[in-house]
């Protein structure tokens, strides 16, 4: 049985930051919980007869900023999740937070709702940096939340960010010291990326590192993380010993996620197809959708043959160490030799590892891996 996940999508916070290309809004009503948690209820009641009997592996609650969520809401959210699928007891629950809506008893009681997994926006610890980066907390806030995730969780990210306007390898140093001194088990570490359907994309912020130092500092995250103890298992994931997240391993592993809330995406797989959905993006209108007796979707497409190839290796060549040969039909249902002549070539190439039980990018592959990736975007 392929694995399935749930993705629940808050998509309010604070503010906008300027960086961020994600589907989040400035929160404008006091009622947007209430009104939130009425209709995710309904769209869990709607969605999950299309995965009825299935069992769940993992519950992400992402947004937006879901920490602005009361405990009781979460509390409710999960007890909609587990009226509606059946979430065993190793089951990983997931939810972000960020410094800015921080408060040490809230963390308690997320824990005490179900929440065994706390991903913190950090972003850095330098309040030059985060005043750019347009956070609404600053580094005292961010140790802060940090020293309360390490007490009160056992497992808990820390996002942060490298090559911020006018960084040095001397600030990065610092950013990375301070993040390994809390003690947490995963760390998600991005560079910083231009997007253009955001406030920095088009206004595009002065002192950017250059291309040599930007890979300097990339090169810098990498060894320092692997020294301290962190596998770098996927593009900007690292994780101490059976800390990887599971929630992102079920994407790259090309499972099968329910995608709730504005603007979310899902992948089903029913029978021998491949489906993937697409929620209203606007709040309001998901919210319209889903009192017009919907689930939230605006879409619903089977996902052609030829397609599949690319899918699964966008996905699954993110994993550093790959993916055994056998999940490719495990989870698409399709031969191995409808893309053997694709691998063969690129082994060949060097790109990809000598191994037919593996499909794994090497070195040299993992420096062109957009490129290693869009190789399956073409026919034989």
């Amino acid at each position: 049985m392929i694995p399935l996940s749930v993705y629940i999508h808050w998509p309010w916070c604070i503010k906008k930051c300027p960086y961020c290309d994600f589907n989040s809004y400035k929160l404008q009503s006091e009622d947007a919980e209430l009104f939130y948690l009425n209709a995710l209820k309904k769209s869990l009641n709607r969605v999950t007869e299309e995965v009825s009997g299935r069992e769940v592996t993992t519950v992400y609650i992402g947004g937006g900023t879901p920490s602005l969520l009361s405990p009781a809401a979460i509390e409710e959210i999960l007890s909609a999740v587990r009226k509606n699928l059946s979430l065993p007891s190793s089951v990983e629950i997931s939810m972000e937070a960020n410094p800015g809506t921080f408060e040490y008893e809230k963390f308690k009681d997320f824990k005490r709702a179900g929440i065994n997994r706390l991903s913190i926006g950090i972003q850095s610890f330098n309040d030059e940096k985060l005043k750019i980066l347009g956070r609404v907390h600053n580094s005292k806030d961010a140790k802060k939340a940090a020293e309360a995730a390490a007490e009160i969780f056992e497992n808990f990210n820390l996002d942060l960010m490298f090559a911020l306007p006018g960084q040095t390898m001397e600030e990065l140093t610092e950013d990375l010291e301070t993040a390994l001194s809390f003690g947490s088990t995963h760390l998600s570490y991005y560079q910083l990326t231009i997007e253009p359907n955001t406030y920095f994309g088009k206004y595009e912020p002065k002192n950017l590192p250059g291309d040599e130092l930007r890979a300097d500092m990339s090169d810098f995250v990498v060894q320092s993380l692997e020294k301290a103890g962190f596998e770098h298992y996927e593009i900007s994931g690292y994780a101490k010993k059976g800390y990887q997240c599971r929630h992102n391993l079920n994407y790259w592993m090309y499972g099968d996620y329910l995608g709730i809330g504005p603007g979310a995406h899902g992948k089903i797989t029913q029978s021998s197809d491949i489906f993937r959905t697409v929620s209203a993006v606007n709040p309001k209108h998901w919210l319209d959708k889903i009192e017009e007796g919907g689930n939230g979707f605006v879409k619903k497409t089977k996902v052609k043959k030829e397609d599949i190839p690319f899918e699964f290796m966008l996905n699954a060549l993110r994993l550093k160490q790959g993916v055994d040969s056998s999940l490719w039909q495990q989870r698409t249902g399709l031969p191995l030799n409808l893309i053997a002549g694709k691998l063969n070539k690129l082994r060949h190439q060097g790109l990809l590892d000598p191994s037919e039980n593996l499909i794994k990018a090497t070195p040299f592959g993992w420096n062109y891996l957009n490129d290693l990736q869009e190789e399956f975007l073409s026919p034989e």
